[in-house]
C-alpha cells in the first residue's frame, strides 16, 4: 500500500526546492509530492524533470502537484490535485489507469466526491493553521478528523486518507488513532535540523 508519511516539497526557487528535496531524499524519504505554487508552468516542468533525475537514485514515490501533463513528461508516479484544479476524470485520461491520483478534501462531502471520482487517496485538512498554504480552509483538528473517519466507516467507504496542515510529531499518533491512514508534512520536515533522525522516528511511529 502507500507510504504513511508524505513529504510535500518547499522552496521559493528551483534551487531552494532541489536543495530541500536532495536533503530529504538523503534522509530516507520514500514519498515526495513536488509542490511549487510560486513557479510558472515552464519552471515547474524544469523542476519536475530535475527532481525525477534526483529521485532515480532513491526508492521514493514521486507525485507532482497540479500538473497531470507533467506526469507523462517526467515519468512520475502520479499527480495530486486540489478541488479547483484539473477534474479527476480528465486527469485520469491524461495520466492513464496505472498512475496514482490524489485529491484534496476539506469536508466529508469532499472526501465522498473524491471517492466517487476514484481518487487513489485523499489529502484531508488542514489539521491546524499553517503558513505553507495561503488560502486556508476551516481548520479540522482532531475532532474534525474523528467525526469524518467515523462517518466514512459507517458508510463502509474505504479510501486512504492523509492528514495535512501544520502537523507536528506529537500530533501523529492521536491523528492515526482516528482512523486516518497517514500524514503529509512539509515545513516540519524542511526546517528540521536532523532530517534523517526525524524520518526514522516518523516511520517507526507510523509502523505500529
Amino acid at each position: 500500500m502507500y507510504d504513511k508519511i508524505q513529504y510535500i516539497s518547499q522552496g521559493n526557487s528551483i534551487t531552494e526546492q532541489l536543495n530541500n528535496i536532495q536533503q530529504v531524499l538523503d534522509a530516507g524519504c520514500t514519498w515526495l509530492q513536488l509542490r511549487y505554487k510560486k513557479g510558472t508552468e515552464a519552471e515547474m516542468r524544469k523542476l519536475a524533470i530535475a527532481t525525477k533525475k534526483l529521485i532515480e537514485n532513491y526508492n521514493c514515490t514521486f507525485i507532482i502537484n497540479d500538473y497531470p501533463e507533467l506526469v507523462e513528461a517526467t515519468g512520475a508516479d502520479g499527480v495530486h490535485l486540489g478541488l479547483t484544479d484539473t477534474p479527476i476524470e480528465q486527469a485520469r485520461k491524461i495520466v492513464g489507469r496505472d498512475k496514482i491520483i490524489g485529491g484534496t478534501a476539506n469536508t466529508l462531502e469532499d472526501v465522498l466526491q473524491r471517492h466517487r471520482e476514484q481518487c487513489n487517496y485523499v489529502g484531508l485538512g488542514p489539521f491546524r493553521f499553517t503558513q505553507t498554504k495561503e488560502k486556508l480552509s476551516p481548520v479540522l483538528g482532531l475532532s474534525g478528523y474523528s467525526t469524518i473517519m467515523t462517518q466514512l466507516q459507517e458508510m463502509e467507504i474505504n479510501i486512504p486518507v492523509f492528514a495535512i496542515g501544520g502537523i507536528q510529531q506529537e500530533d501523529i499518533q492521536p491523528i492515526l488513532n482516528t482512523g486516518i491512514y497517514g500524514v503529509a508534512l512539509s515545513g516540519y520536515i524542511t526546517q528540521h535540523e536532523n532530517k534523517k533522525q526525524l524520518l526514522n522516528q516518523l516511520y517507526t511511529l507510523c509502523s505500529h
